[in-house]
């Protein structure tokens, strides 16, 4: 099978390369696949794509009309599929629904311990020769309330990681699982994880439902001080809405692996560049929010996964035309 892989790094390579062994053509391409970069997917069978690439009706169409009949997403996340144009060409869409819950829910905590113990400030100090403690204050974990909004695999995994401190745990998930959820954990509505929690992590993905789920309104219902962990989707946040809480006190830590305006930023070296986003640089300056560049997947475990099963993906496809991992509108 030929395959075009867009927004393809080292890392890809080496993982899919591994994965595939030699049984079928790829191409790595490096830019994102956009309308002005379709024209890359001529003569493949298949497109494989990750977050950031744009599969809207019009990019869909373009590759349709190539002959491409499989996109093959290395991420759980869809959202940047037109799902319902997708299947009106007859193109299946298939995803990489779980590759390392323990890398995302890991990484969450580390933004958490990291912005309550200001360790990387605290690193800057040192390293100039500051030893000072004055601005450093950080708070207890155990008996904290955590409030987790999203109890999928990594949402669940997360409990468990800071049921291990000692935290409260309240959720929320409009579709909690059939299996349910652990004992040291209690379902309640969203007023309330907005009202009663010190921390509040997201792990859902991005629906139209939840679009800016954490917004002007939410925001007021908050405790003052509330951290905010995002490791799932950017647009889940209203940035600005979020700012203005940091600059009032409503918001006393932002951590953030996820940006709703990140396709034009991560995953790229723009050191020697002025980034011309202004509201992301006014995030840049507040010396209590933590930005990491969508790393939170970024584990060997999670890359051989993502290779395994998006080679699996594709060769069920290939095979049967169908596959278990398929997304539907």
């Amino acid at each position: 099978m030929k395959i075009a892989v867009f927004s393809a790094k080292r890392y890809d390579r080496e993982f899919l390369q591994q994965a595939a062994g030699g049984a079928h053509l790829v191409r790595f391409l490096e830019p994102h696949l956009s309308q002005e970069t379709a024209s890359l997917a001529a003569g493949f069978d298949a497109v494989c794509v990750f977050v950031n690439d744009v599969l809207d009706a019009g990019v869909l169409e373009i590759i349709c009309s190539f002959g491409v009949k499989l996109v093959a997403l290395r991420c759980a996340g869809f959202n940047n599929v037109d799902l319902a144009a997708a299947a009106r060409l007859g193109i299946a869409v298939v995803r990489v629904p779980a590759y390392s819950p323990y890398a995302v829910a890991e990484h969450a905590l580390a933004l958490i311990l990291a912005l309550n113990r200001k360790i990387h400030r605290a690193y800057n100090r040192v390293r100039e020769g500051n030893f000072a403690l004055d601005g450093l204050l950080g708070f207890d974990m155990h008996g904290r309330t955590v409030g987790v909004i999203g109890t999928g695999r990594i949402g669940r995994v997360f409990i468990d990681i800071m049921a291990g401190f000692g935290c409260r745990i309240l959720c929320y998930d409009p579709f909690p699982p059939k299996e349910g959820l652990p004992a040291h954990a209690c379902l309640v509505s969203l007023e309330t994880i907005y009202e009663e929690s010190d921390i509040i992590s997201l792990h859902c993905p991005l629906t139209p439902e939840n679009y800016h789920l954490i917004n002007v309104q939410t925001l007021e219902c908050m405790k003052d001080g509330v951290m905010l962990i995002n490791t799932s989707r950017g647009a889940l946040l209203d940035t600005p809405a979020v700012i203005g809480a940091m600059k009032s006190g409503k918001v006393g830590a932002l951590g953030l692996d996820v940006y709703e305006e990140e396709g034009d930023l991560f995953f790229e070296d723009l050191s020697s560049r002025i980034i011309p986003d202004d509201i992301f640089t006014r995030l840049l300056t507040f010396p209590n929010v933590l930005i990491t560049g969508h790393q939170a997947f970024f584990t060997r475990e999670a890359l051989q996964n993502i290779a395994t099963t998006t080679v699996a993906n594709i060769e069920e496809w290939e095979k049967t035309g169908k596959c278990g991992n398929a997304v539907r509108p």
